[in-house]
């Protein structure tokens, strides 16, 4: 395995060396292929998102001053094109499906295979569906800590907003992921567990503006010393974290192809 750094990988890559191009690539564009494919929403925005992300990066690598990770930074540039994409296709038809939609509801009406694959493709369907029914500001959230694995504090940096202000964002995320999760599974008010009255008062702040600093210390407070909410909580994270797990997140032969194509025409020869 190559000691050389990010940086040192990609400045070779950009004097012509092949091999330090196919290694920056081999270590980061899973990362920023399953985030496009997950804030997106198609496999085609995310090649598209992966291949403009990894030009910018070549392209603009002296514009990095290295004060984070290169893959933090990666996640901006692809946040930047991820946002770039929506806007080219304000008025065009939406493409989602409302979770109530014969579409939707049939990822949880198929039976279950003794296919631990088809299962888990099945599952990462569902999980898609959900995650992609939330606000984009709570999907980007929910995308960056549960499903990348970044800190609270690189999150936020990605984001663009405080640390606190993420955490409480990412709450509302998972309280909404979860009850789209019930719906896509047929999960009835019956058979739920009873929601948290206090939480539940606390949020109806949230309908009408954004949280506010005393409002985040309200939610922290609440969240750090009620059961109820952190044991919930807990589990829809080891839920989500499942989305890096489940096939078809990595790249496809043909996106890395024609993303390599695309990089050794930008570099030198």
């Amino acid at each position: 395995m190559s000691t050389r750094t990010d940086e040192q990988l990609i400045e070779a890559a950009r004097a012509g060396d092949g091999k330090a191009l196919d290694e920056v690539l081999a270590r980061h564009e899973e990362q920023v292929y399953r985030f496009g494919l997950r804030m997106c929403g198609s496999e085609e925005d995310a090649k598209e998102v992966l291949q403009e992300t990894l030009l910018a990066a070549f392209r603009g690598i002296h514009a990095f001053r290295g004060d984070a990770e290169l893959s933090t930074w990666l996640y901006q540039v692809a946040r930047t094109h991820c946002f770039r994409l929506r806007r080219k296709r304000v008025g065009a038809p939406e493409e989602l499906q409302p979770l109530d939609s014969p579409a939707a509801t049939h990822l949880a009406a198929a039976e279950a295979t003794p296919d631990m694959a088809s299962h888990a493709r099945q599952m990462g369907e569902m999980l898609q569906v959900a995650i992609l029914a939330l606000p984009e500001a709570w999907r980007e959230v929910l995308i960056l800590r549960d499903v990348e694995g970044l800190t609270a504090e690189e999150a936020a940096k990605v984001v663009g907003i405080e640390v606190r202000a993420l955490k409480s964002r990412l709450h509302r995320a998972r309280l909404q992921l979860r009850e789209h999760l019930s719906t896509l599974m047929g999960e009835g008010a019956q058979g739920e567990a009873p929601g948290c009255p206090e939480l539940a008062q606390e949020l109806s702040a949230f309908a009408a503006q954004e949280v506010d600093q005393a409002t985040c210390v309200r939610l922290e407070d609440h969240l750090s010393r009620c059961p109820r909410c952190t044991e919930a909580c807990d589990s829809l994270k080891r839920t989500v974290s499942l989305c890096r797990r489940i096939p078809g997140d990595e790249v496809p032969e043909p996106v890395r192809a024609a993303v390599r194509h695309a990089l050794s025409r930008a570099l030198p020869a």
